[in-house]
């Protein structure tokens, strides 16, 4: 099937194939499009690319911004950031994700590039380097938000996360003085002593009604006309607490129907006490964890645990432009206490550590803080959603 279309001849063969036509391969480079080549389905791809035309980095040395922050970029050796900056340093003193990211970019794009990490440690002094074309890139835990896309572009996201709360681990609560009674509800305790008068009134009842419960208190004189019933009220309650604590007691019932109603109690009693002794020994063994705090709605409700984020970062900036009720006051708490800031996430996690406080930051340097610090964890899911981008000029 052939017929003439606005670009020429077009030709299908009889599997519906189209052919009969060639695409100019066109390359994109900084002075524009260029064609570059031919590809035709029956000859396949014909086109030439000059090496420097390969890529606008190859063979060039970039400047790359960053900040010090664990685990994206870490230093080999405890070292001092100051007395790295103040001497000749090379890329091999640096570790870290965003260092293996910066080194497969590296060997794909074929580009050189020399890490300068920004001395203030702060997020908005690495976009003004950018911004002003003091460095090339900015390979860091960079939040793409809006502010920083109208100063910088940015990559799509290397890594999707959202704010949490860090804070610390809860103490185990120490037993109490009645914390015997945890293992039954309320209800079940109110219904077990309520069960002990009941059965002890039906069994003082049957028992009066009984003729093999009246005895002689004297057997050895048989002329003794009076009979006595051992089942008091008294008696009775005492039989059936007895019973109900395992220990049994002095009086025994002697009539059928007493027997039966004792019975029916023991089986009763039984099937309680190793409920109840099973679940004790469950309470007491393992340690109760309780959370102050859930949620961030949690920490908005209170006033005791102090909550902070790090200054002039994405995080600052989600909760001062937040329209949600929750975060609006949490908001407002911060600016009102401007001493919960805190100037890199390190400070914060060492104030969770030393203090009743609870640091707002990402979920990924959460999940890498709790794995390393045994008695924090992170508290509730995540606040929003947002990625890690490498910032361009």
């Amino acid at each position: 099937i052939s017929f003439d279309g606005i670009t020429g001849k077009v030709k299908f063969t009889s599997n519906g194939e189209r052919t009969g036509f060639d695409l100019e391969i066109v390359h994109l480079s900084e002075t524009g499009l260029a064609n570059i080549g031919v590809w035709s389905r029956e000859r396949g791809a014909n086109f030439t690319l000059a090496p420097s035309s390969r890529s606008g980095l190859f063979n060039s040395t970039l400047i790359v911004t960053t900040i010090v922050e664990a685990p994206y970029v870490m230093f080999k050796n405890s070292q001092n950031l100051s007395e790295v900056l103040s001497r000749n340093y090379t890329n091999n003193e640096f570790e870290g994700f965003c260092v293996d990211l910066l080194d497969e970019l590296s060997r794909a794009l074929k580009f050189r590039y020399k890490i300068k990490p920004i001395a203030t440690g702060r997020y908005d002094d690495m976009v003004e380097e950018v911004k002003n074309k003091i460095a090339d890139l900015a390979v860091a835990p960079l939040t793409i938000n809006y502010a920083r896309e109208k100063q910088i572009d940015f990559t799509k996201p290397f890594l999707s996360l959202g704010i949490a709360i860090l804070f610390k681990l809860p103490k185990p609560e120490k037993p109490g003085l009645f914390s015997f009674l945890s293992p039954l509800s309320l209800e079940i305790w109110i219904y077990t002593f309520a069960a002990v008068f009941t059965v002890s009134f039906i069994l003082l009842l049957i028992a009066r009604c009984s003729p093999d419960e009246w005895r002689n208190p004297y057997p050895c004189d048989t002329e003794y006309d009076y009979l006595e019933n051992r089942f008091t009220v008294s008696n009775t309650l005492w039989f059936s607490i007895g019973t109900l604590m395992q220990q049994g007691s002095d009086v025994s019932p002697s009539a059928i129907s007493t027997r039966l109603v004792s019975g029916i109690w023991w089986f009763f009693t039984l099937i309680l006490i190793s409920s109840y002794t099973a679940n004790l020994a469950a309470f007491l063994t393992v340690e109760k964890l309780v959370n102050p705090i859930e949620s961030a709605e949690d920490l908005a409700k209170q006033s005791k645990i102090k909550y902070g984020v790090v200054n002039g970062g994405s995080t600052e900036q989600f909760f001062r432009e937040s329209s949600i009720p929750t975060y609006q006051t949490m908001w407002k708490y911060m600016k009102n206490n401007p001493d919960i800031f805190v100037k890199k996430n390190q400070d914060g996690i060492d104030r969770v550590k030393a203090e009743s406080y609870a640091f707002l930051m990402e979920s990924t340097s959460i999940e890498y803080t709790v794995q390393r610090e045994c008695n924090l964890t992170q508290i509730g899911g995540l606040l929003d959603n947002k990625g890690y981008g490498i910032g361009l000029p």
